[in-house]
């Protein structure tokens, strides 16, 4: 336990690390150094190629995770056929990237033809990503998670900042910044061997006969699910970027990225509770103790409810803020109404809580796989049409859409079949007290100018008003109650 411990302590630490380095590139560096079009191909160039990665890797990262405690015995087998397997599905990829690129150049010919002489740096990212992934499954086999987070949420921060301090210095051309793109993928995934080498657990053996019979078809059908299921999550974060740089300008993308940038941390306490829960559900399931998961379900949706709403509530008041102290603030301001919309995309997806996880674990995790598809046909139905009435605002009203779509069905269907909700009183309380505070606090301080102070005033008013009203209106009273007797336990 305290191996597990320390690991999840330098990890947190790590992913925070990583958020400051890259709210500093993305809000500041990026903006102040590249012009808007340089930021947008930036941008793009990094999502066209990490939209590639989940295809490549074909879910073998999941896979690993789930079969590897069955498999102890051969793991150097069982990694190195991982390891092939995603470059089989890299190289299809590969090809098949190749054989559209007629189709991509007519995507991006129109208004964004400069990503077009790069896309031997995007195949280079999408490779170096995929193995990167595989070490990272294995890592976490071994219960290794702190370093290769660092290497994931902190290195490749840091060296994207030097790169782009090198052009800065005319170290650098605008064209070798956007390769160097590729180098940082690159020196991250050569740290990752050196990692894996120094531990012993990087170890190449090619006897793949010792597997027990059926293992490798059960592993490969357990991936091509998994991969299914999560492929269109991350379209729904990356396509709306790459149809604007494709419908509207590499400029217009610059914008869309820094506002999709500032509302992203509103969902960081979600990743973070789904983590720890997802073994919960798992055991729960098994065990068949429905009444449990339909309690967490409800203390899920409360305390992520609680803690995102007042992220919310603080970006989108301190909004202007915010945008105060970007370089060139009056190009990138425009993009204001993206952090509304696809902040209350996020708000959304939280509000319905673990309904995803719980049909992944259930015997029903098929249906993940059609609401999935279904979610990433309407966001790029609707980018396709409010993109052109609407433009950056309409794509994060495209994600907003799909997203509220998404959770709506997944909630429906856990609720017929499973018979579980997610809702109760306090989430309604939340709901209420976050818009009073608002309210509030717009009016108690519609006389500041935009700046640091105003910044600093009504974060704290923001902050204690929530927190008084949560004490007055008990939410969440079991948990507070908790926390008041841990307290008196720390007196002397």
């Amino acid at each position: 336990m305290k191996i597990i411990a320390k690991q999840s302590i330098l990890t947190t630490f790590s992913s925070y690390l990583g958020v400051l380095i890259g709210y500093f590139n993305v809000l500041w560096l990026l903006p102040y150094v590249l012009d808007p079009d340089q930021l947008g191909l930036f941008r793009t160039v990094q999502d066209l190629a990490l939209i590639l990665v989940p295809f490549a890797q074909l879910g073998i990262g999941n896979g690993i995770t789930r079969f590897y405690p069955r498999i102890k015995e051969k793991q150097f087998s069982f990694f190195t056929m991982s390891l092939l397997l995603s470059l089989v599905g890299a190289v299809l990829v590969a090809l098949i990237f190749i054989g559209l690129r007629d189709y991509l150049v007519l995507a991006f010919a129109a208004n964004s033809p400069e990503v077009l002489d790069f896309f031997g740096v995007v195949l280079l990212i999408m490779l170096f990503s995929v193995l990167n992934s595989i070490l990272d499954a294995f890592c976490r086999s071994f219960l290794e998670i702190a370093v290769p987070t660092f290497f994931r949420e902190v290195l490749l921060r840091i060296l994207a900042s030097l790169i782009v301090l090198a052009y800065f210095q005319d170290w650098l051309s605008f064209s070798q910044l956007i390769w160097s793109l590729s180098m940082i993928y690159l020196l991250t995934l050569a740290g990752m061997i050196a990692y894996m080498v120094r531990l012993g657990i990087f170890k190449l053996e090619f006897n793949f006969q010792v597997f027990p019979y059926g293992f490798r078809r059960e592993f490969m059908k357990y991936n091509l699910i998994t991969f299914l299921g999560t492929t269109g999550s991350l379209l729904i974060m990356k396509i709306d970027s790459l149809m604007v740089a494709a419908m509207i300008g590499l400029d217009a993308n610059a914008v869309y990225s820094i506002g999709f940038a500032i509302a992203i941390v509103i969902e960081m306490p979600r990743r973070a509770v789904s983590q720890v829960v997802m073994p919960l559900i798992s055991e729960y399931f098994v065990a068949n103790r429905l009444e449990k998961i339909d309690r967490l379900y409800k203390q899920v949706a409360v305390h992520q409810l609680l803690i995102c709403l007042l992220l919310f509530i603080g970006i989108w008041a301190n909004v202007d803020n915010l945008y105060h102290f970007v370089p060139n603030k009056e190009i990138y301001e425009a993009g204001k109404w993206v952090v509304f919309w696809i902040g209350l995309g996020k708000i959304i997806d939280i509000l319905f809580s673990i309904n995803g996880e719980i049909i992944v674990y259930s015997r029903y995790y098929v249906f993940n796989i059609t609401a999935t598809l279904l979610m990433s046909a309407l966001v790029i139905l609707m980018n396709l049409l409010l993109i052109p009435s609407y433009g950056i605002e309409g794509a994060a009203m495209a994600s907003l859409i799909a997203m509220a779509s998404y959770n709506l069905i997944k909630y429906t269907y856990v609720k017929i079949r499973l018979g579980l909700d997610p809702f109760s009183l306090d989430i309604l309380k939340i709901i209420l007290l976050g818009l009073f505070v608002y309210v509030l606090q717009y009016f108690l301080l519609f006389w500041l100018s935009t700046g640091f102070w105003d910044l600093l005033l009504r974060s704290l008013l923001i902050t204690f008003l929530y927190l008084l009203g949560l004490i007055a209106l008990k939410i969440a009273k079991d948990s507070q109650k908790e926390l008041i007797q841990k307290i008196k336990g720390l007196r002397p």
